[in-house]
Order: structure tokens, then C-alpha cells, then sequence
């Protein structure tokens, strides 16, 4: 059940939210537990078995360390060994297959190909975190079955995130408040979302669609920027908007979830980037690989190997292609450059530093998004060598077929609200821009995007979302 669909709008939310309200305090982790298991089933009925499946080993690998005096890290092991084994059978089992096969030039092993469990990445770390942190005494073991269910299937953040560690909500978990403010300052987050998925993604989406589709005899030059440049919008607000409305969801019953995107387009490095894009999940990584690996603490040459390490297996988490394992060590290797000098001189680069984390940025997108590792090299070569393709044709930027006036203005629109809007308030408007939350200015605009994404919702005008995939 896709956030942006009438089904979730009309249905499931409302029904859910008042039930909820109307419910005893000590009934409201089941009930919502049953709602997230039903919202999960609605799309993948099968796979529900592999969730439970999964908070089923989860929780007793978690009472076993616990309870053990000896052997706390072969259980750990165990536990990771599962885990990873279910997720590696299904997202990565036909991937290796092909691989090897290729390899050696002839059909060795079997192929498999399998339905991909939604959101089984992002379930499978949170559960992995959980026995983690059990393991570390950062948290307390859950006694109560049904409460770690609701943990790793609550469906505000069950597909596409954010990872939320058991530890950060813990005691909401075992006690909580709804509240009307609480409600209103969540509604209104998970409004804003809902803008930048249907409003804002799925119009970038289009543009970025018909480019990357086109042949080697008709791409351009001109159009393949448009094309890379509306993907980067699409990629942003396709998952900044879920996002805000997992965020937004969550604290309309009681929940905290902490930000997940802190507009990194403005970053001015790609350290700096990755603190801003996709947080729980770069936190992830360095909680549980990076320090455990030794991070920075045994030298550069380690250091760097450590670095290269996450950025790989960061690549290979987003999908089974060697498009993401390479843009994964893509990101890895600007991130060594920087530290082997290189971040001293961006902080003197002022805007230019912005510029370049913004190119290099970009230039990972193209190899994220392209269908193979020659396609996005291809693609890459019309942005960067227009002379080898005849200016005439480099320059032309077929408008009919590309842009639109919507898409046009969205487009610009999409570019400013990236980032730029917000950081010219922040300095020169900054009481503005305080007074504009739930102000009684916003609270009609907020509902006219409501009425409006209910009418784009209406025609038809919706993709799925980017990271429900992964």
C-alpha cells in the first residue's frame, strides 16, 4: 500500500487514527501492530510470513543474548548470519548467480528470480540493530513479543524508512502521548511529503523517464542535463517525502523519528553530504561496520579501507546491479580524496566547493539511475563531450518531447526548494519563516495541497516510490 495512493488517504489512515484514539492506551501497540502487519499484507501477502519469520528470530536471538553468561558473540553471529542469509537469498541470490555465470562464460548455477520482499533492507537492519544494541547493553532486551513486532513492522517507516534503532524509541515503545499538537505538527509534516511525492517526484519523474529512455541516436547534450538534473530532484523529494510523512505519521501517534535528510544538495563535500542524505542509514553503517571495523582510530591506510568497506556494501544495499556497488565505491572514493587533503581545499573554495560536491553528486546519480554500467557511461559522455556528437545536435534540446510549461515550472521550483529557499530564509528571514508554522496563512495552503494532491491522486498521476525497492 503505496502513502500516496486513495486507498491509504481514504481508508486505511483515517480508520487507523481514530480507532487508535478511541482505544485504551494498553491496546494501541497491538492494534497498531495488527494495522502495520495488514498494511504490509496489502501488497505483499506471502511476505508477511517472512516478516514474522524474522521478529520471530529476531526476539529470541535477543532473549538468548540476554540471558547467556558465555558465547554472547556466537549468538550475535548467528543472529547476523540469519538475518543477512534471508536478505542476501532474496535481493542477491540471482545477481550472484548471473554474476558468476558471466564469469566463466557458461550457465553454472541456476538463476533464480524472485519476487523482492518490499522494504526487506530496511526491516532486516532495524531488526539487526535491535539484537545489536541488546548485545552492547545499549538498550534493554524486549520481554514483550508483540512490542519488538510493532518496532520492526510499524508501517510509518516499515518499506522505505527511515532505519530507526530500537534504542532511539525504546521507552515510546513501552509509553507514549498522543497529543492534538503532536497530531496537527505530524499531519502537517506528512502533508508537505505527500506535496513533494506527488507534486514535485512524479513530475520530475516524467522528465527523467523519457531522457534516459531515449537511443544513443536521439539523446542530446542539452537534454541529457535536463534528464540527470530532474532525476536528482526526483530521487530527493521521491524520498524526502516519504520521509516526512513516516515522520509525520509517526508523530500523529506518539512517535519521534529523527530526520532523515537535511537538505544535502547544499552540502559542500561529500562527507559532508552523506551526514545530510540518507542519515539513518549512513549512521547505520557507522555504528555497526565502520566503528566496529576500526573507523578511524588505526591509521589512514586503515581508515581508508574502512571508508571503502561501507561505501560498498552502502552501494550493494540499494539493489543488486553493478550499477549501485559501483556507485557505492564511486562515493567511497571522493570520500578518501577528501580526506587525503582534499577537504582542506574546499573549505577556501567557498562556492565553488558547492559547485563540485553538486557535479560529482549529479554524475552518481546518472550511474544510479542508468540501466547498466555502459548505458551510464554512455549517457555520461553527451554531458561532458558534446564536440564527439556534432554541436548541432548536442545543442538541440527537443522541448516537445522533454518539457512542457508544467514541467518547466515545477522543474524550477523543485531546483529552488532543494535547498536555496531555505538557506536565503534562514538568513534573511529567519523570524518569517518561524512565524509561518501553523500560522493561520499555512493551515489553508497546507489544505489546499491536500485537495490538490487528492485531485492528482484522483486522475491516476502517481508513481511508486523510488526506495521501496531497496
Amino acid at each position: 500500500m503505496l502513502f500516496s495512493s486513495m486507498t491509504f488517504l481514504w481508508l486505511f489512515l483515517p480508520f487507523t487514527v481514530v480507532v487508535n484514539s478511541l482505544l485504551n492506551p494498553r491496546y494501541s501497540n497491538l492494534f497498531l501492530l495488527i494495522m502495520s502487519l495488514l498494511f504490509y499484507a496489502w501488497g505483499e501477502p506471502i511476505y508477511v510470513a517472512l516478516m514474522l519469520l524474522s521478529i520471530l528470530i529476531n526476539y529470541l536471538c535477543g532473549q538468548w543474548i540476554d540471558k547467556a553468561k558465555r558465547g554472547r558473540g556466537v549468538i550475535l553471529a548467528f543472529d547476523a548470519i540469519l538475518n543477512l542469509g534471508i536478505l542476501g537469498f532474496f535481493k542477491y541470490a540471482g545477481f550472484f548467480a548471473s554474476s558468476v555465470n558471466f564469469l566463466i562464460g557458461r550457465e553454472a548455477i541456476p538463476v533464480i528470480t524472485l519476487p523482492l520482499p518490499i522494504g526487506i533492507s530496511f526491516f532486516t537492519f532495524q531488526a539487526l540493530s535491535y539484537v545489536i544494541d541488546v548485545y552492547r547493553k545499549k538498550c534493554s532486551v524486549q520481554k514483550n513479543i508483540l512490542n519488538l513486532a510493532l518496532y520492526i513492522s510499524f508501517f510509518p517507516q516499515l518499506i522505505a524508512g527511515p532505519i530507526v534503532r530500537y534504542s532511539d524509541i525504546e521507552k515510546q515503545i513501552a509509553s507514549r502521548q498522543m497529543t492534538t499538537e503532536g497530531f496537527s505538527v505530524g499531519f502537517r509534516r506528512f502533508i508537505y511529503g505527500l506535496s513533494k511525492k506527488v507534486m514535485i517526484s512524479n513530475c520530475m519523474a516524467q522528465i527523467a523517464d523519457k531522457v534516459f529512455a531515449l537511443s544513443a541516436g536521439e539523446l542530446t547534450t542539452i537534454s541529457a542535463w535536463i534528464g540527470a538534473i530532474s532525476y536528482m530532484m526526483q530521487i530527493y523529494y521521491d524520498f524526502s517525502g516519504y520521509s516526512d510523512m513516516a515522520i509525520g505519521l509517526g508523530k500523529m501517534f506518539g512517535f519521534d523519528f529523527l530526520e532523515n535528510f537535511r537538505y544535502p544538495y547544499l552540502s559542500k563535500s561529500i562527507h559532508e553530504f552523506w551526514q545530510r542524505w540518507h542519515i539513518s542509514l549512513g549512521t547505520w553503517f557507522k555504528e555497526y561496520v565502520y566503528i566496529p571495523l576500526g573507523g578511524n582510530r588505526k591509521g589512514k591506510i586503515l581508515t581508508y579501507v574502512n571508508l571503502s568497506v561501507v561505501f560498498l556494501l552502502t552501494g550493494l544495499w540499494h539493489g543488486a546491479n553493478w550499477t549501485f556497488v559501483l556507485w557505492g565505491v564511486y562515493h567511497g572514493l571522493f570520500q578518501i580524496i577528501e580526506r587525503m587533503g582534499g577537504a582542506k581545499l574546499l573549505k577556501k573554495a567557498g562556492v565553488f566547493a558547492n559547485l563540485y560536491c553538486l557535479i560529482v553528486v549529479l554524475f552518481g546519480w546518472v550511474l544510479f539511475r542508468a540501466d547498466s554500467v555502459s548505458h551510464a557511461l554512455a549517457y555520461a559522455g553527451y554531458m561532458v563531450a558534446p564536440w564527439k556528437y556534432g554541436l548541432e545536435n548536442a545543442l538541440h534540446v527537443r522541448p516537445l518531447f522533454v518539457l512542457n510549461v508544467k514541467s518547466m515550472i515545477v522543474f524550477v521550483i523543485a531546483v529552488l526548494g532543494a535547498g536555496p529557499v531555505q538557506a536565503i530564509s534562514k538568513k534573511v528571514m529567519p523570524r518569517v519563516s518561524e512565524k509561518w508554522k501553523m500560522s493561520v496563512i499555512e493551515i489553508p495552503f497546507v489544505a489546499a495541497l491536500l485537495v490538490y494532491c487528492i485531485l492528482l491522486l484522483a486522475s491516476g498521476t502517481y508513481n511508486p516510490f523510488i526506495y521501496f525497492r531497496f
